[in-house]
Formats: structure tokens, C-alpha cells, sequence
């Protein structure tokens, strides 16, 4: 039979995911047309390089960086700069090419710093990317004539000679830009994972001693590794930089690089498709959600703390444990208890969330009133009716929810007993 998981780019299942990748892509903005929609689109291209770029080091290479901020941030300034002097009329390049810019700037630190970070590894290396990502915040406070200090650098993408009526004026074009470099950039980061090096990586992830005893430099490998995703880092930077034609210095921060790591980790970084969906959702959150309520930072905490504990493989693994459930036949006998556990889930978040909103509110917005509303709900901070009906309904849905948990667990496991028994026959009674 033919072997279509074997890892090369061109069997005919990954010819049609490839094929529906670029479609969702180019249609994409023609469904969702708002302006609002073109920017979280926009946004969610330049964060998938990221993501990706940075479970190079996280997923494949067993690299946790505190600073991968630094890589994509420096790509910024460097194709900001860039832009800047294609306007001057310094550089004759096409405003097409800025992002390759930045890669370049990206790859060429990651040379510079990798060299130190990676002779470590496992927590060492973990500090060690902390340090130089807070250096390099420093930096970009203590240096205006490259940072642009606390104004950063602005830019101007509409510069030069229309190509094929091209200026880059129109935001859907700029989409369109971005979307080319996220496809060439997923597609070439997910062939650098079927490369002997990208094995190697993997190997070194998994037993550096061993790697060592066949002959191989783990630390070479590791270097080389964070050059390259020095690079898509930088490409994406350099996309930033185009999309919002300014770069300040937050794009260096601990915040962003703690982004990068929270949201790789929610997608799911034992997949290469986790990421993307950990970008896609980092979009969402720092773009909508933060929209809805001013704790979403408290409740983005609270999501990656239960996804540790119960989830630690991320979104990515709940989805490859129900697509096996369902290749069985399965998944039809767990669809009830899915249907349970979200209502009864939903009801205790509702009752949580409303205690967090009416804390909020009594913190910061007191002098707007002792009311307001969620979720249709008035709700009054100085009454005991409402903290009192708001505690009720969050430990109801937790009580309901854990009964109904309870229950998908057994069923869980006996679909699992099911599933091994099929595929190694041998060892059923």
C-alpha cells in the first residue's frame, strides 16, 4: 500500500491540505471585508510565522526562549529602517522585499546571540534568553538614533514606482503580501522539520547524550537551528513593520516574548499545526477579546493555567485524541457527554466571570456607578444579592460540570481499552 504519512512535501494528502491552506488564505478576505476584519487578518499571518518560527526552538528543539521577542522586534527596526531609505531613494528595492530585510536582520542577531545561548541548554539557556531579551529592552531605551526611543520609528510603505498598480496604499493589498510570505514561510518551516537537520533537532530534544555518543555537535545543531529561526522571526518582524508602518520599542519587550511561548504552548507545540492555531487565538485575544472586558488578561492566565493541568499537550492534542477516537468510529458515543461538559462548563464560568467583572468594576470603575451590566444581567457591586447569586451559579456548573466530567472519563476510557485492543490484537483477553 502506499505510504501518504511518509515525509516528504508532495503525497497527496499534504498536496491537498497545502492546496486548501492557500485557498483559506486568498478567500479569506473576500468573506470578511470590515476593515477590523482585514487588520485580524493581517495580524494573524505576521503571528503564525512567529509562533512557528518560535516552536523551531520550543517544539522541535526542546528550547524554552524568553526572548524570542528580540529576533522578531530587531526585524522590525531593520526593515522600518529599510522602508525608510527605499523612500530616501538610498536603497533601490522593491517595498515586496522589506520583510527579507528583516529576516536578515533577525538571522543575523540570532547569529550573535545564539552563539552564547545555545552553548546551554534546558534552564540555562532559558535564563540566559531572559537576560539578553531585557538587555536588548534596555537597549532600545538607550539608543534613540536606531530604536527611535519612546516614539519608536515611523515609515511610509507607499513609496516608489506601482507595480502592476500595486502601492501598498490599500490594506487588503498589504493582506495579500503577508499572506504570500505566511505560505512560503509555513511551507518552507514545515520542510526544514523532514531535513536530517530538522531530525537531528529533534533528536537533540529528546536525547542529547545519545546524539553526542553517535558523533554529532548538539550545540552546532541547536545554533544552527536558532539562526534559521532567527530568520522567519525577522520576516515576520519585518511584515509588522510594513502592516502598522511603525515600530516602537514594545516590540522587543518580555511581554511580546511571553506571548510567543503562552500562546505556542495553548496551540499546542508537540504539532506543527499547533502554533498556528496558538497564533490565531494570541490575534483574537490581544485584538477582540481585550475589547469585551478589561480583565481578559486575568482570564487568559486562568486558560493557560487549566491547559497545564489538564491539557499539556494544547489544543493541537485535544484535536489529534478525537480525530483517532473518530477514525474508530467512536466519536458519535462521546458527543453527548462534549455537549454536557460545555453547558455545565459554560454556567460555571458564567457565574465565575460575573464575580471577576463586579471585582472590576469595584476596583476600577466605581465611580461610574455601583451597576453594570453582563451578559445582558444587571448586576450591582454593593448588593449581596448579586455576589451571592453569582457564587450559586459558578459552584453549581463546577458541581454539574464535574459530575458530567466524571462520566466522559469512564466512557473515555473504555473507547481507549477499545482502540488499543484493535490495534494489537495480541495482547486482548
Amino acid at each position: 500500500m502506499p505510504n501518504n504519512n511518509k515525509p516528504g512535501l508532495f503525497n497527496t494528502g499534504r498536496i491537498v491540505v497545502w492546496g486548501l491552506f492557500a485557498l483559506v488564505m486568498a478567500v479569506a478576505p473576500l468573506v470578511f471585508t470590515s476593515g477590523l476584519g482585514m487588520t485580524v487578518l493581517s495580524q494573524m499571518g505576521i503571528a503564525i510565522i512567529a509562533c512557528l518560527s518560535y516552536n523551531m526552538l520550543l517544539g522541535q528543539g526542546g528550547m524554552l526562549s524568553f526572548g524570542h521577542a528580540v529576533y522578531t522586534g530587531l526585524g522590525a527596526f531593520g526593515a522600518i529602517h529599510a522602508l525608510n531609505a527605499i523612500s530616501g531613494g538610498s536603497l533601490p528595492m522593491p517595498v515586496s522585499l522589506v520583510p527579507i530585510v528583516g529576516g536578515f536582520f533577525g538571522m543575523g542577531f540570532a547569529v550573535l546571540f545564539g552563539y552564547v545561548t545555545t552553548r546551554k541548554a534546558g534552564t540555562t539557556f532559558a535564563m540566559i534568553t531572559l537576560g539578553l531579551g531585557e538587555l536588548v529592552f534596555a537597549m532600545s531605551l538607550m539608543i534613540p538614533e536606531f530604536f527611535g526611543g519612546e516614539g519608536g520609528v515611523s515609515g511610509n510603505r507607499v513609496t516608489g514606482n506601482a507595480v502592476m498598480g500595486i502601492t501598498y496604499g490599500p490594506p487588503i493589498q498589504v493582506y495579500y503580501l503577508i499572506a504570500v510570505y505566511t505560505f512560503l514561510s509555513v511551507v518552507a518551516m514545515f520542510a526544514f522539520t523532514a531535513t536530517p537537520l530538522g531530525r537531528m533537532l529533534n533528536a537533540v530534544r529528546d536525547n542529547p547524550e545519545r546524539v553526542e555518543f553517535v558523533g554529532y555537535n548538539t550545540q552546532r545543531i541547536r545554533y544552527t537551528a536558532f539562526i534559521i529561526a532567527g530568520f522567519f522571526a525577522g520576516v515576520s518582524g519585518g511584515l509588522g513593520a510594513l502592516n502598522f508602518e511603525i515600530v516602537t520599542a514594545e516590540v522587543v519587550g518580555a511581554a511580546r516574548s511571553g506571548a510567543y511561548l503562552l500562546f505556542t504552548f495553548l496551540g499546542g507545540a508537540t504539532f506543527y499545526f499547533g502554533p498556528i492555531i496558538g497564533a490565531v487565538l494570541m490575534v483574537l485575544a490581544f485584538v477582540l477579546f481585550s475589547e469585551f472586558t478589561k480583565a481578559w488578561l486575568l482570564y487568559l492566565g486562568l486558560i493557560f493555567l487549566f491547559m497545564v493541568m489538564y491539557a499539556p499537550g494544547g489544543i493541537a492534542s485535544l484535536i489529534m485524541m478525537n480525530v483517532r477516537v473518530a477514525a474508530f468510529g467512536k466519536l458519535k458515543q462521546l458527543l453527548g457527554n462534549y455537549l454536557a461538559m460545555a453547558a455545565t462548563l459554560l454556567v460555571a464560568l458564567s457565574g465565575a466571570a460575573a464575580m471577576v467583572e463586579m471585582t472590576y468594576h469595584l476596583q476600577l470603575n466605581s465611580s461610574q456607578g455601583s451597576e453594570l451590566v453582563f451578559l445582558g444581567t444587571t448586576l450591582n457591586v454593593a448588593s449581596a444579592q448579586s455576589w451571592f447569586g453569582a457564587a450559586l451559579v459558578a459552584l453549581v456548573g463546577f458541581g454539574l460540570f464535574e459530575l458530567t466530567r466524571r462520566r466522559f472519563a469512564f466512557k473515555w476510557k473504555e473507547i481507549q481499552e477499545f482502540i488499543e485492543k484493535k490495534m494489537n490484537p495480541e495482547n486482548a483477553e
